[in-house]
């Protein structure tokens, strides 16, 4: 019964979040970021080397408050959200279904995002406000209402509306199920590989068990296992990755030339449409980095710090080790082994056969690593969607935000990869068009308070 539901419904779902990401939005992600490129006077490039400083406390001061996280636990726990199965079953959405092109779009994506990044998050600790228990709480919601005035509070609404959603862990919960049932239960004959939905359940259950146990203990807790977790992760997986690569090295330049060939005649696409290439790079960058979206600046929003711009300068880091590292990795990984050409492969098996080519021990690591990712994302999104129900309803609400996000976990778990992909789409398509529009209204505050900030650190 339960699988009739969900089957009913899929379609639907799918055809509109195909129709919301298409040319309008996708002018609006890359437009916005460009624009804020060009008015920032590319300061976020110009100071890259800055924000890595800003990162490692080298600018860290008295000033700063007590309440709060710090700049490095926010990075960490806003990477825990985006480094994770974007990374991993995104990245091969992106190449199986646009083609080895799409990885340059998402290059594209990421670079005009550590703009966008750079404006969004400076306004987080800008506009920020503090609960009733006096924890600052900052994001989207926040420097609409504080930054553009009660009259625009109907964009901060829908944006928590929409953030509602897209904070659900649905996609991954369903492939860290897959890559279980998949890569250990079926092939052990635990299971039979068309009858498995209880199974899927079960490991939903589990999955929701242990993140109950670290998301019910607040931002703190959440930042503490992120920080924990996530160089580990990323270092894992990076070594794995990179070792892959090293193993078809010959290969690398005829990968990169594909990458940019197809970018520009989507031939990897049925019908050679480029719109479909451009299309998928984008939604894919802006699943994985969340660049525009509107997560982040909800994270930076709780940082002890009060200088505004060094934070907007910590976070635009993230895109560029997401999506321009960690992806590109994964994406090489796949075109160079040639796995992405396989016919009736799944989202997260295309990157397992890609880690199969290292003897006995790559697909056990893409399985530590999958787990690692999944659950560090587990924990990071619960943050988001608290805020957005406090927001609407009052501090003293947010916390219920929190069971409806556990039992969100058994139906990303039974429920099919297309639909769980396809709900967070609709849901981050939403929340970017008002935290890009106010971005855009609000940056002449950004360019002000960038300017003082610059004119400090050059001592002028």
């Amino acid at each position: 019964m339960i699988e009739l539901i969900l089957k009913s419904s899929e379609t639907n779902i799918i055809n509109f979040s195909n129709w919301i990401w298409g040319y309008p939005l996708l002018i609006l992600l890359v437009g916005g970021g460009l624009f804020f490129t060009i008015y920032s006077e590319f300061a976020p490039f110009r100071y890259f080397g800055h924000g890595i400083d800003v990162l490692r406390g080298k600018y860290d001061t008295d000033k700063d408050t007590k309440e709060g996280i710090t700049r490095w636990e926010a990075l960490a726990s806003s990477l825990a959200s985006t480094v994770g199965m974007g990374n991993i079953s995104g990245v091969a959405i992106a190449i199986t279904t646009g083609g080895a092109g799409a990885l340059f779009w998402m290059w594209v994506c990421a670079v005009v995002g550590m703009a966008s990044q750079f404006f969004t998050c400076t306004l987080a600790v800008m506009y920020r406000s503090k609960d009733s228990k006096g924890n600052y709480q900052g994001g989207t919601m926040h420097f609409i209402e504080n930054g553009l005035g009660k009259k625009w509070k109907f964009w901060a609404i829908f944006f928590c509306v929409a953030g509602l959603g897209g904070s659900l862990p649905l996609f991954q919960a369903n492939q860290l199920t897959q890559i279980l049932r998949d890569m250990v239960l079926i092939p052990n004959n635990f299971i039979d590989k068309n009858n498995h939905f209880y199974t899927d359940l079960i490991t939903g259950i589990i999955l929701a068990v242990l993140t109950a146990t670290v998301i019910f203990g607040g931002i703190k807790r959440i930042a503490k296992m992120a920080t924990l977790l996530v160089p580990f992760m990323v270092i894992l997986y990076s070594l794995a990755v990179l070792s892959i690569i090293a193993i078809h090295y010959d290969q690398i330049p005829a990968c990169f030339a594909l990458i940019f060939e197809d970018a520009f005649s989507g031939k990897a696409v049925a019908g050679g449409s480029i719109g479909v290439v451009i299309i998928t790079g984008v939604r894919r960058a802006a699943f994985s980095n969340e660049a525009g979206i509107g997560t982040t600046p909800i994270m930076y929003g709780a940082t002890k710090s009060n200088e505004p711009v060094r934070e907007g300068l910590s976070a635009m880091l993230s895109p560029f080790i997401d999506t321009v590292v960690v992806c590109t990795m994964t994406a090489l990984a796949i075109i160079i082994t040639g796995v992405w050409k396989m016919p009736n492969q799944t989202a997260i098996t295309v990157t397992a056969h890609a880690f199969a080519s290292l003897p006995y021990i790559g697909v056990p690591i893409l399985i530590i690593c999958v787990l690692i990712f999944s659950l560090t994302t587990l924990f990071s999104y619960s943050y988001y969607g608290n805020q957005c129900l406090g927001y609407l309803l009052g501090d003293k609400y947010a916390h219920y935000y929190n069971y409806f996000y556990i039992w969100s976990i058994l139906f990303g778990a039974v429920a099919s990869v297309k639909i769980a992909f396809s709900i967070i789409d609709i849901a981050y398509a939403c929340m970017a068009i008002p935290t890009i529009l106010a971005s855009i209204l609000l940056a002449p505050k950004v360019k002000e308070e960038a300017k003082k900030y610059f004119k400090m650190l050059n001592g002028k």
